[in-house]
């Protein structure tokens, strides 16, 4: 078999680059979760009904997690710059559309098909990541990563915030989507000129339809009854669970004959004989089934249980934000040192911050829960930032160069998955207080526990991990197929136990 020899120096250009690529990543994270603090200002300015307001949150979720492993596995196949450079002209299109959409209808379709492309960019930034770097600098590299997710995610209501304020509650929400507009545009001139051509490692393999199917009706199946929770009264929608566990299932077995006859699967199930991989995967559906909630919760909670407008809303997880960046970029520093006990330090760090909320929210109450929760939101932002960080990277770093689009998929549909659950987990336990007691502050407290009590399945997953290691240390070696002229994923980064 002919093979097509890797860069035999680093491009020159890879930061930059990466730069693009970053830039890419947080406008389609920040619409995550700017579009909450927005709702109040689509109601007034579009009359959005209840039903819309939600599928313009959860309909962005639910495509943006649908699209992931399907857009990862073709970036392999035929070049992730090309696949990075399409997804990205569709999210800036689909952006100026939210914002133009002249009814609800047009913006739910329109909010559809931005988070089908912010499903096809996501992954691209992790296997060009995974191209353009290696060893240290490829940890480094993730850390920056981890500081965009983290500071994206947790900037959104603040940014939502500033610019309702700014333009006012009729017109706000459409700012929210315009201004994903500059950034979009100069990120796709630049990457024009920037993203490496690197050959594409699977140009004459067959496209996977039925996995995609398969696996798209499994995870659509498995989202639907946890975004829609608060909004599909009665446990009749509980009963998609056992059917997305049949599809998924399916879409297992089905992959793995697909291997068993030389074909190209869409996801190569060798994967997950990594533990990295594995044990990776599911801290970070852990994790974000917890850390995600939290913003989503104390928005609710102080605009409608303590009076707080949504930029002063905004303003009160500054600190958290804040702290993540700092902690993301120590953590793509350290990982390569520390390994996972980087994680568990970190997840003890979140856990910490949200337990120091709850006792705000108790001593505390009322309009001067911002300053008081500002310290624990700041120890739980550091916590964030090196638990995100380092574990993208202890995840990813023994996967092979050529399955690394698919890969990034898996991680980050599995960061959908779990955000999606811990909103319904969570939100449910809020709303339930509420309805049944009417008192906002202990909701909130129960809301928090909850949340901190799926970060603690985190931080038991990663010590399990860790412990496992100093028992039985994960080879070091290739241990899935290789690319063509790729180096194995063993070559990357040796992180300390």
């Amino acid at each position: 078999m002919t093979t097509v020899a890797a860069p035999s120096a680093p491009d020159e250009r890879r930061w930059k680059a990466l730069g693009v690529c970053l830039a890419a990543g947080f406008i389609s994270l920040l619409d995550t979760s700017i579009v909450n603090v927005a709702l109040p200002s689509l109601e007034r300015g579009l009359g959005a009904s209840e039903a819309t307001q939600s599928w313009v949150v959860s309909g962005y979720a639910l495509t943006f997690g649908l699209a992931l492993v399907p857009a990862g596995r073709l970036g392999d196949m035929r070049g992730r710059r090309q696949a990075f450079l399409i997804g990205l002209a569709l999210f800036t299109v689909a952006s100026l559309a939210c914002g133009l959409a002249a009814s609800p209808s047009w913006l739910v379709l329109f909010r559809l098909i931005q988070g089908t492309a912010a499903g096809m960019v996501a992954p691209q930034t992790s296997g060009l990541i995974q191209q353009m770097f290696q060893g240290a600098e490829r940890a480094k590299a993730f850390g920056v990563l981890g500081t965009v997710i983290g500071v994206s995610t947790a900037a959104g209501p603040l940014a939502g915030g500033l610019l309702i304020d700014a333009v006012g509650t009729d017109d706000g929400w459409r700012w929210v989507f315009f201004v994903n507009l500059p950034i979009g545009v100069a990120a796709f001139a630049v990457g024009l000129r920037l993203l490496p051509r690197y050959p594409a490692a699977g140009k004459h393999e067959e496209f996977d339809l039925f996995g995609v199917l398969l696996l798209g009706s499994g995870v659509l199946a498995l989202m639907l009854p946890l975004v829609q929770e608060q909004q599909w009264t009665g446990r009749e929608k509980w009963a998609l669970l056992p059917v997305a566990l049949v599809l998924l299932g399916g879409f297992w077995a089905w992959e793995k004959r697909q291997g068993l006859r030389g074909r190209a699967p869409l996801v190569d199930l060798g994967l997950f004989s990594l533990r990295s991989f594995t044990l990776g995967s599911l801290i970070s559906l852990t994790y974000f089934a917890g850390f995600t909630t939290v913003f989503f919760l104390y928005a609710l909670y102080l605009q409608n249980g303590v009076g707080y407008s949504a930029l002063a809303s905004g303003l009160t997880v500054l600190p958290f934000a804040a702290a993540s960046a700092v902690g993301a970029a120590a953590g793509g520093r350290l990982v390569v040192r520390f390994g996972r006990k980087l994680v568990v330090i970190g997840l003890g760090g979140v856990a910490l911050g949200l337990l120091g909320v709850m006792v705000a929210v108790e001593l505390v109450p009322g309009r001067n829960l911002g300053w008081a929760s500002a310290l624990p939101l700041l120890v739980g932002g550091i916590g964030s930032g090196l638990t995100v960080s380092p574990n993208t990277t202890l995840t990813l770093t023994r996967v092979p160069v050529h399955r690394a689009g698919a890969a990034g998929g898996v991680l980050q549909t599995g960061q959908r998955v779990g955000s999606a659950a811990g909103i319904a987990v969570v939100g449910s336990v809020y709303f339930a207080h509420l309805a049944n007691h009417g008192r906002t502050d202990t909701a909130m407290q129960l809301g928090l526990l909850s949340a901190v009590g799926i970060i603690v399945v985190a931080l038991v997953l990663a010590v399990a991990d860790l412990r496992e290691r100093h028992v039985r240390p994960e080879p070091t070696g290739e241990p899935v197929g290789r690319g063509p002229g790729e180096g194995g994923a063993g070559e990357a980064v040796q992180p300390g136990t």
